[in-house]
């Protein structure tokens, strides 16, 4: 069975590949945890985050943004003491930051996901050259959600960042062609074909 190239290092990374990566996505306590993901993963490897993902779940509770809004310096210094955490307060600090600008972008759209999506209009975007492999690590599409989601407040939302997001989460299909999950994703999603866009 053939993979994208990324993902065959381990058995948690070959699932998170077969079972997540790419799926259109719609639920906003997914889009939370995957985003701050994206932020604790900043300057280290997705291969890292992925192994320490359970351990990312107990210290925000799943990653439920109406509680981790809530925390104050007791839940800083026990995530910060939690074994296996990254110890990054900046980061740390931003995760909570970030479910506050999470909460308001909700208030205003009414979910997280119809806001993100409505970037592209509730479509996947196929980029012309990606599925050979030819993959930016940011383009015209992050670039436009970059600078909106640091105008609302996020931290640690850079276009590099974003684009991994708009992979994971579905807004773009950057699976190979030559990946099982290609045309299964295909066949799910509302995809259209877009030439490539300021790469």
């Amino acid at each position: 069975m053939n993979r994208c190239n990324w993902c065959t290092c381990n058995d948690k990374m070959i699932r998170y590949h077969d079972e997540e990566w790419g799926v259109p996505l719609h639920d906003d306590q997914k889009q939370f945890e995957f985003l701050m993901m994206e932020v604790m993963q900043c300057g280290l490897n997705w291969n890292m985050m992925i192994q320490k993902r359970e351990v990312f779940r107990k210290c925000f509770d799943e990653f439920d943004f109406d509680k981790v809004v809530e925390y104050g310096e007791e839940d800083i210094e026990r995530i910060m003491n939690t074994e296996g955490m990254i110890r990054s307060r900046r980061k740390i600090e931003a995760v909570i930051h970030n479910a506050r600008c999470f909460q308001k972008i909700r208030d205003e759209y009414g979910s997280f996901s119809k806001y993100i999506w409505g970037f592209t209009n509730g479509k996947t975007y196929l980029y012309t050259g990606h599925q050979r492999g030819e993959v930016p690590a940011r383009n015209g599409l992050s670039d436009r959600v970059s600078k909106d989601l640091k105008k609302r407040g996020m931290k640690y939302m850079g276009s590099v960042t974003v684009y991994s997001h708009l992979q994971a989460c579905g807004i773009i299909n950057d699976h190979q062609e030559s990946c099982f999950r290609y045309p299964q994703l295909l066949e799910i999603s509302d995809a259209v074909r877009e030439r490539r866009d300021k790469e």
